[in-house]
Parts: C-alpha cells; structure tokens; sequence
C-alpha cells in the first residue's frame, strides 16, 4: 500500500493550547472523560526524515535536545512501533528531532512530535492506508496524538480520541506564553483532579472570550485546581496576568506548567515581558504568536 516514495522530508509538529479542558468523570479503564477546545500554535518542533540503507525496521534516531530517549518511550519511536505492528515493518528510516516546544509544560510536544512521524512516514513512504488505521495507531500512542493529525481547531472528546475539527475557525488574537521552570507530569495533574481544592482568592471561573470572527469561547480549565494546589506561583501569576490591562484572559493550557495570556492588541508585549521579568524574575520562558 505505497506510491511514489520519497527519500526525505521535514515535517512541523505545532504546539496547542487549551482554550477549554473539562473532566466530566474517571472512566473504568482509568482514563478520564473529557471535553477540551485545543487549537494548534505557530510554535513547532521539526522533525526531519530520511530513508537510509539496512533492515527494514530498523530506525536511527537523534535529537537537539540531550537526554531525550531513543527507545519506545519516547513517543516518535512508540508511533513507529505502533504502526509496524498494525501495518507490517517499515524500511530503514533515520529521524532527527528538532526541539522547540519545552517539555512538561501542557503544549503537547510530544504527542504532536508523534502524529507528525505518523504524517512524515506516510507522506516519505507513500503509504495509502484508510484514515482509521491512523486515527487508531494515534489513539493508542497517546489522548491527544489524535487531535495532531487533523492539523487544526478541533473539540476533542473521549479520552482524547474523539475529534470534532472545526475546519478554518482560528482565535485570531495573539497570545502570550508563560513557563516557569519547572514541568508538571500530566498522569500526576490527573490523578490529583478529584477533590482538590480551590484557594482563597484565585479565579477559576470561566472566562469569555470574543474570537476574531465574533464566535464566543468560554476559557476554563479543570486541572487548574490541582496544579495550584501544588505550585503556588501559577495561581499567583495567573491572578497578576489577569490584573493587565493587555490581557483579556488568561489560563493554563493542559496539565500545565504553562500558563497562556489573551492579548488585547496585535504586536510585541514589550512592556508586559518587561514586567513579567521584574516581578517574577528573568527564568521564565515565553513565546508570543497566534492561536488557532
């Protein structure tokens, strides 16, 4: 099941922020049930692919970033392996990650790099297998590899795995992006979910948002509770980003740490980094870019 095979190619996998992310219950295959508006990002890694010469199946793979793995449990190589088993071995294939998108930080690096091996293959090797063996290979990689492959704003059910695409709706409003440095591993956030608590004086409350087209977007995020509980300087500069006469709304975006600030205005947040970096100190990373 292939056509005209190339030799290589580059393939961007883009971030994604969470505009919305609802749990609605834990599931009894000890996943949970969501409901989530994710919308892809101008921030990308880059994965490059070539065919090279040996035994089919075997893959050579390296990385920008140091002590990034190389077996299955990093998820490019997991997609590889997954699609293998489903579809019969795949050629030699060398694979070089770019990393730009940070790690434990609630954007879905990862799981984008993923779907974009799983987009980068089938375009470098011809593959014609109906989108249900993809979707499904996606699934079973991880929640959100499924909502990468569609390359766009999409609402995203079940697990994860239920993609609802909302074919060329964009937020329109530039956006702010916000890391401390530290990560927040995402089946912790999600075990913590229920029963935590709300502390005094933040703001979990929805917020409505006007996109560019004048369609309304309701921002809420369910793992803010457990993630502030832990780390305290979220919550605080989630309330700080609030108070900004820039920023029409801001939250967290997955499992965190990563907190994304609405921008009123297009154009750079000189004066709002500049702020940033005096009230919290100079080790906070951020991107700036559009939403959707």
């Amino acid at each position: 099941m292939m056509k005209d095979p190339q030799t290589s190619l580059t393939v961007s996998a883009p971030a994604k922020i969470n505009l919305s992310l609802r749990i609605l219950r834990r599931r009894d295959d000890g996943f949970h049930e969501l409901e989530t508006l994710m919308v892809p990002l101008g921030l990308a890694d880059s994965l490059t692919m070539e065919r090279m010469d040996g035994r089919d199946g075997e893959i050579e793979f390296s990385c920008s970033e140091s002590g990034v793995p190389a077996d299955d449990t990093n998820l490019v190589m997991r997609a590889l392996i997954f699609l293998a088993q489903e579809c019969g071995p795949l050629p030699a294939l060398k694979i070089h990650l770019e990393k730009r998108i940070p790690h434990g930080a609630g954007l879905g690096g990862g799981s984008s790099d993923a779907a974009a091996a799983l987009c980068g293959v089938r375009e470098l090797l011809g593959l014609t297998y109906p989108d249900e063996v993809w979707a499904a290979v996606a699934a079973r990689v991880g929640s959100d590899v499924p909502f990468f492959l569609h390359r766009g704003a999409a609402w995203c059910r079940g697990r994860g795995e239920l993609i609802e695409p909302r074919p060329g709706w964009r937020l329109g409003w530039p956006v702010l992006l916000i890391k401390p440095p530290f990560p927040v591993p995402t089946p912790w956030a999600y075990q913590q979910w229920q029963g935590a608590p709300c502390l005094p004086g933040v703001d979990y409350d929805p917020q409505l948002l006007v996109a560019a087209d004048g369609t309304e977007v309701v921002l809420v995020n369910d793992l803010e509770r457990p993630v502030f509980a832990k780390h305290l300087l979220l919550p605080d500069l989630k309330m700080w980003l609030r108070a900004r006469p820039e920023v029409s709304a801001a939250l967290m975006s997955g499992s965190g740490s990563t907190l994304f600030a609405v921008l009123r205005e297009d154009g750079p947040a000189t004066v709002l980094r500049e702020d940033l970096a005096r009230e919290y100190g100079p080790h906070l990373w951020t991107w700036q870019g559009l939403a959707g």
